[in-house]
């Protein structure tokens, strides 16, 4: 892309410019995956929200990414698929950023779905835009449209060499019909341009001249900032406010208060007391000196740490249910030997980068709002809530966001920011603090996994039990939820992979006292620590090679299906068909990791060198990952030497990207695993910045590696299946290199780190 090319965030007149629909352009919807706009030409047409695919007489192309960037580059990679198959001049595509409109199909860019989901209809889209040019070509040549062939931003006529441009085309291509989905024709592999290959990212440019927005940035005449003090404890509410003090500070125009508490909390704010000012340091400082007094909460007592003591005594009885294969009391009672461990991980924050902003406006027909959120829909859904509003008359702008994890898609700071401006009568941008981010986050739910297997005399692995208890997510959103949903066991735990002939999961009881969330890679953090980590201990106790016995407990190569009874497994909402949960896979990882490291580097368990290498291979988001990790652990330090990745995420769309998403996973893996712990006392959150809630340093990121698997499986995630790996083979590495198991994270509290 060249580098005067324009990246924008537009409204709905600004994007009637930037399209050309007065010049008579060439413009397409298509359907969409969860619903959306059917097939329609809609050149001349007001306000086509569905569109993606604009081409203009002056021979550019504008390509709609709907989905919300954050750093994966996929405000990249969706228009780089569309591109390929229209057959146009990279370097003459503009991107141009979608507004929330439920007619785009979902726009919920979580959940490593954005390429899987959309890359079917990206190619579609690109393909239907082609065979309009072409059709319109062999019109104007008064030939047959099968003479007629796209390439590099023209149509050529075979026999006679003729060629036009796209931008002669597009008026006519605009009045011919659209073609129907199923006689299109695609690109053989072998013919891509740009799909599976790298293409430097849109935003760079503006990243590196300053010039890129995010939510933080975004700015008005007559603006004023708000900095709200919300209640410490899930469920409190304005009890008494002295806001005479704050008042005084010059430079403060008012102090509102924000009803909150309900429960269960959703996506509602949080109650609190709003310090509006013409600038954020007044707005800050005027904020310190409110005096509130919060009333009592159910949850005032709850203590994280005797919390996950209750959760580790609750996992040694049995519990619910939930699959069941085989008889594992039965086998346990004839086993040879037998083994078992408990695994806890607290709670955690995500921590982005960008701390939540928004800005809101709203007028008599609607509000607009401008923020760094990963789904403008829910944000269309609760604003309008909380204003009374219809969601077709709320604007959602999305800004770059700096970091999401997960974070960014609830939608809760960007309500406070329209109750605020409804309030105020003018614009508002709601700026939260580090401090704020940290102590009112949606967190990684605590949790305790229990683990219990059986060997037989050749060390095979006869019989499992896995039992987890931590909050789920669904509590967030639905009263009385107090065990672990069948979707987030299903994210590494339900659906083990492993040719293990009696296997049971259980579930206790978890309640939460926080509003829980997901955040990158959700319960495969805990679930991966937990399967892989039990893995590695099994292994040493059969007194076989990691790698060797991961082979023998994945077993042949297969097409699992770990639906069971009752139980039946969403593989991340995509048909096994398509994506089938594949052994062979799995086990083509393990062993392309298990090359990266010397497995026979055992440390003598600390007795000489003190290092040690660590292997975990896992399959989420439809992806499988394997992580190498090389350890020294001496005098009670562990310093982490290198670390490598090797990953099988189909195919891969944007391969610098995918790395980059690799690398970045390999890094919060570490962040979490060694340092990552939300620590709550009286139902408020003890930790407050970077001081206490720490991520990894520079000087202690090791050595990183990315070997990609060359595939032509159908794309699958990608931002988050380098995550779940990445602790238990830490762990692995640590008790290689010393003989110490860490069984509670993070590690930091075991070992210093260094």
């Amino acid at each position: 892309m060249s580098n005067n090319q324009t990246i924008e965030n537009v409204g709905r007149r600004r994007f009637l410019q930037l399209t050309g629909l007065s010049a008579g352009g060439l413009i397409l919807g298509t359907a969409l995956p969860g619903g959306g706009s059917a097939w329609a030409s809609t050149a001349g047409k007001a306000g086509p929200l569905n569109l993606f695919v604009t081409v203009h007489s002056d021979d550019t192309v504008s390509i709609v990414c709907h989905r919300s960037e954050m750093g994966q580059g996929i405000r990249t990679a969706l228009p780089q698929i569309v591109a390929d198959e229209l057959e146009a001049d990279w370097h003459r595509v503009n991107v141009v950023q979608g507004l929330g409109d439920e007619r785009y199909g979902s726009q919920n860019t979580d959940g490593s779905r954005s390429i899987r989901r959309f890359y079917d209809t990206m190619r579609t889209m690109g393909a239907s835009a082609r065979t309009m040019l072409e059709q319109a070509a062999a019109q104007q040549w008064k030939v047959p449209a099968d003479e007629c062939s796209a390439k590099n931003h023209a149509v050529v006529h075979t026999p006679s060499g003729r060629r036009l441009r796209f931008g002669e085309l597009a008026a006519a291509a605009a009045a011919m019909p659209v073609p129907d989905a199923q006689s299109l024709r695609l690109k053989d592999s072998r013919q891509f341009n740009y799909i599976g290959k790298p293409v430097a990212t849109v935003d760079a440019p503006d990243m590196v001249t300053g010039r890129a927005q995010f939510g933080q940035d975004v700015t008005f005449d007559n603006l004023l900032i708000a900095s709200i003090e919300r209640a410490p404890v899930l469920g409190s509410t304005i009890d008494k406010l002295d806001d005479s003090a704050a008042r005084k500070v010059k430079g403060v125009v008012a102090i509102e208060r924000l009803d909150g508490g309900a429960e269960p909390p959703a996506f509602k704010p949080l109650s609190g007391v709003a310090v509006l000012a013409h600038n954020t340091w007044t707005a800050l400082k005027a904020r310190k000196l409110l005096q509130i007094s919060w009333s009592a909460s159910s949850h005032d007592q709850h203590d994280s740490d005797s919390y996950l003591a209750d959760l580790q005594r609750a996992v040694l009885e049995p519990g619910t249910t939930i699959t069941n294969r085989g008889d594992v009391d039965t086998a346990e009672s004839s086993a040879s030997q037998s083994h078992q461990a408990t695994y806890t991980v607290p709670y955690l924050a995500h921590a982005t980068m960008e701390p939540p902003a928004a800005t809101a406006q709203v007028s008599e027909s609607g509000c607009e709002v401008w923020g760094c959120v990963q789904d403008p829909q829910s944000v269309q859904q609760q604003v309008a809530a909380a204003l009374s509003m219809k969601p077709e008359q709320v604007t959602v702008n999305v800004t770059l966001l700096g970091g999401g994890f997960g974070r960014k898609s609830k939608p809760d700071f960007v309500v406070e920011a329209a109750l605020l401006a409804k309030k105020m009568q003018r614009p508002v941008k709601v700026v939260w603090s580090r401090e704020d981010d940290i102590r009112h986050d949606y967190y990684h739910a605590a949790s305790v996994e229990h683990y219990r297997a059986g060997l037989d005399s050749d060390g095979h692995v006869d019989s499992w039990l896995q039992r987890a208890a931590f909050p789920s997510i669904s509590g967030t959103f639905q009263a009385g939820i107090d065990h672990p949903s069948n979707s987030e066991l299903g994210l590494g735990l339900t659906d083990l992979p492993y040719a293990i002939p009696n296997c049971r999961t259980e579930t206790q009881r978890a309640e939460y006292h926080a509003r829980i969330g997901w955040l990158r890679s959700v319960s495969n953090i805990q679930n991966a620590f937990g399967v892989c980590s039990f893995a590695d201990e099994l292994a040493h106790v059969s007194g076989q090679r990691p790698d060797s016995f991961l082979l023998q407990l994945i077993g042949p190569d297969r097409h699992v299906d770990p639906s069971q009874g009752d139980y039946k497994y969403s593989n991340y909402g995509e048909e096994l068909d398509k994506f089938p949960l594949d052994t062979a896979r799995l086990k083509n990882v393990l062993r392309r990791v298990a090359v990266k490291a010397d497995l026979n580097l055992r440390g003598d368990h600390g007795k000489n060198s003190g290092e040690g290498w660590g292997i975990a291979v896992h399959r989420s988001f439809l992806s499988y990952v394997g992580i190498a990790t090389k350890v020294q652990v001496q005098n009670g330090r562990m310093k982490i030497q290198e670390m490598h990745c090797v990953a099988d995420v189909g195919l891969a769309v944007n391969p610098d990207r995918v790395r980059s998403q690799m690398e970045g996973a390999m890094i919060f893996g570490m962040s979490l695993a060694l340092m990552g712990e939300i620590k709550m006392k009286n139902g408020a959150v003890s930790n407050s910045n970077f001081h206490d809630y720490q991520l990894l340093r520079m000087h202690q990121c090791p050595p990183l590696s990315v070997e990609l698997v060359d595939s032509d499986a159908a794309p699958a995630g990608v931002g988050e299946p380098g995550v779940p790996p990445v602790a238990p083979s830490i762990a692995n590495a640590v008790f290689a290199a010393s003989g110490q198991r860490i069984r509670e994270l993070p590690i930091s509290k075991h070992l210093q780190v260094s």
